[in-house]
């Protein structure tokens, strides 16, 4: 019975990320453009609003793969959503990571609020934790001054040995296991206050071992949310996935989170 059920969840997740892949190629022309500048806020209201939530992107994607994100967030609420798209071309996660920084600086100075939160899906999120656990205040020691959240879905923390063949790309090497990367960001991270979710799923076929995808630092605040029967592709789309990433943005506490949770199964 155990087999079975197991068969059947890894039917329906390869099934659901066919039927996404499809969506996602017809949807990938419209985010090939980068979004406009945010304006500045009309009231003293807008500050006190949401922080504003910048969506990236992983490995050859753009911003479109948050298509359905966007909207469930938009619908709920939230107003200064931000897509950004990184180069295919980029071959460093650090320069990346510098990168973001910039826009993050930007976009505060562009809408009046002192933080933002991140939402990165796969190589987006190792990027975006990059530069919140060494980047974030300017100094090189992450003290978490500008990200408050960041959510990170299908983003390979320990590194991933799948697809061997694209290990010719830098970036695709610095994912590795091995890389230095990989080792700088599981080093000493005193004082870095922004709250890390990760969230990790059972049936991700590009992060092996699917554990790689969960965020455990003895320095880092830190959540890790297990989803079942969702696959890579599918991880910024599913509902469960959905519901709980707008929990997460909603929570504000920084109190260190206990243990690991789950988002539904699928």
């Amino acid at each position: 019975m155990n087999q079975l059920s197991s068969f059947l969840s890894a039917l329906r997740s390869t099934t659901l990320e066919a039927t996404v892949l499809v969506g996602h190629l017809l949807l990938y022309p419209t985010g090939l453009r980068q979004e406009r500048p945010l304006t500045g806020p009309e009231s003293p209201t807008d500050i006190c609003g949401p922080r504003p939530v910048l969506l990236i992107h992983g490995f050859v994607d753009n911003r479109s793969v948050f298509t359905l994100l966007r909207r469930s967030l938009a619908r709920h609420g939230w107003q200064q959503l931000i897509g950004l798209n990184y180069s295919p071309l980029t071959c460093d996660i650090r320069a990346a990571a510098e990168q973001l920084g910039q826009r993050i600086e930007e976009i505060c100075e562009r809408t009046g609020h002192s933080q933002v939160d991140i939402v990165g899906h796969s190589l987006g999120g190792l990027i975006a934790r990059y530069y919140a656990q060494r980047l974030n205040d300017g100094t090189g020691t992450g003290t978490g001054t500008r990200v408050h959240t960041l959510i990170t879905l299908g983003t390979p923390h320990s590194g991933t040995r799948v697809v061997p063949p694209m290990s010719a790309h830098p970036i695709v090497r610095q994912m590795r296991p091995d890389s230095d990367v990989v080792r700088e960001l599981a080093g000493p991270a005193p004082g870095c206050r922004t709250r890390f979710v990760s969230f990790w799923s059972d049936l991700d076929e590009l992060m092996s071992p699917a554990e790689t995808a969960r965020l455990d630092h003895p320095d880092l605040l830190t959540r890790s949310v297990r989803v079942h029967g969702v696959g890579h592709l599918a991880m910024p789309v599913h509902w469960a996935v959905t519901a709980r990433i707008r929990q997460e943005l909603t929570e504000s506490g920084l109190t260190r989170p206990a243990g690991e949770t789950s988002a539904g199964a699928a």
